[in-house]
């Protein structure tokens, strides 16, 4: 499954004089496509509509657009979020209306989590900007966020005299920017933690970290580090920003849930079952053939040893009614098709206060007598009396038309 990685610009207030952006500007996105996670298979930068298309995009929050604070969650539910802008009120910089919050993934109300800060409005035109060109956000990530397992990277940071190398350290204490520059940032690694943690750095800084570190580091562009946040399961999008999925969205927002790798035992047993399913329908398909195969000869048997004669077989049950009918009219016999068995039939269920039909017509199978001054009761009565016998009777348009029940339901 592709994934887009999108890289936030920083926010204007961190970008050097004289570089914030023109009002009107088409914005570009700098962005990294992966295959498998595991490589980039594609990256370089351009506006929203020209991004190449994923099955999943997720956007990537500079390091510097975001703080961390550590707090006792409320056990606020639904009301989380204004909970939380009431209790880091004293601590934050801005006002509580303008930052977004994001929970530790699986926090809930009274554990102590770590909680995410960023701008507000910048996150949410970003957002917006992007959708407007059908770019939609699965999922806002950090680059580094607080975790036990101890990671330092290197990169050029722009100051005032030019370009420095600085660390960004994370751990379980939470993240911070750290300048090589001074004795402050060594103390805080002995040879130990230096030996524990994991160190990357960009190429241009790499040089420099070995020589500070005393150690190798692995060098990744920005790209590849990026590819971290796959195995990440922080997401920014909470609260009054999560993603609302509808119609094809939803739908491909599942599909996508069901290709992670999680799901892969529950996708190899609906394909298991899906081809025990196709496989069992072959089956029973295949015996009722046989079934309707040997009824079909065991027809065609009855008729060639009852009616040797018959030779060509083209509708067995057919030829074997016909082959009936010549016996039976040669017998002199009267059918159900014949005219005695059908006048029978309307002489014994004719009502009493009826009399004899001035007209009827014949045809197989059917006798037809005018209706002409029969009251609906009389009808009704004489409709019963010919049910009782096997009879039924079709009245319409005038006319009363007797047939038998079983050769009625045949045709």
């Amino acid at each position: 499954m592709s994934t887009l990685l999108l890289f936030l610009p920083p926010r204007a207030r961190l970008r050097a004089p004289g570089r914030a952006m023109p009002e009107g500007a088409l914005r570009e996105y700098d962005y990294a496509l992966t295959a498998d996670g595991r490589q980039v298979t594609a990256e370089g930068r351009a506006t929203p509509a020209a991004l190449p298309a994923a099955d999943s995009v997720i956007a990537v929050i500079a390091e510097s657009d975001i703080s961390w604070r550590r707090v006792e969650l409320p056990r606020a539910g639904r009301h989380m979020r204004a909970a939380l802008a009431g209790k880091l009120e004293e601590v934050l910089l801005d006002e509580p209306d303008t930052l977004h919050f994001a929970l530790e993934p699986d926090a809930v109300g009274g554990d102590t989590a770590w909680v995410a800060v960023t701008s507000r409005p910048w996150l949410v035109d970003h957002l917006a900007h992007l959708e407007a060109a059908q770019v939609f956000i699965d999922r806002v990530a950090p680059l580094s966020w607080p975790d036990e397992l101890a990671r330092g990277h290197f990169f050029e940071m722009p100051n005032e005299r030019g370009v420095s190398v600085a660390l960004r350290w994370s751990h379980a204490e939470g993240v911070a920017t750290l300048p090589l520059e001074g004795g402050l940032a060594r103390q805080f690694f002995p040879p130990g933690l230096v030996h524990a943690a994991q160190w990357t750095a960009t190429a241009a800084a790499a040089t420099e970290a070995e020589r500070w570190l005393g150690t190798t580091v692995t060098i990744q562009t920005p790209a590849q580090r990026a590819l971290g946040v796959l195995d990440s399961a922080w997401d920014l999008r909470q609260f009054d920003l999560a993603p609302r999925a509808r119609g094809v969205r939803a739908l491909r927002l599942v599909t996508r849930e069901l290709m992670r790798k999680p799901w892969r035992p529950v996708r190899i047993g609906l394909v298991g079952l899906a081809l025990v399913q196709v496989i069992g329908l072959n089956l029973w398909a295949w015996q009722q053939q046989r079934e309707l195969s040997a009824r079909r000869q065991a027809v065609t048997a009855a008729l060639t040893d009852t009616f040797p004669q018959v030779r060509a077989i083209l509708d067995a049950p057919v030829q074997m009614q016909k082959q009936l009918d010549l016996l039976r009219v040669s017998a002199g016999s009267i059918g159900d098709q014949d005219l005695e068995a059908l006048l029978g039939a309307a002489a014994t269920a004719w009502p009493g206060d009826r009399p004899p039909t001035e007209a009827l017509a014949f045809e197989p199978g059917r006798l037809t007598v005018s209706a002409q001054g029969w009251s609906p009761a009389q009808i009704d009565t004489f409709r019963n009396q010919l049910r009782s016998e096997g009879w039924q009777l079709d009245a319409s348009e005038g006319k009363l038309t007797i047939s038998r029940a079983s050769a009625q339901g045949r045709s």
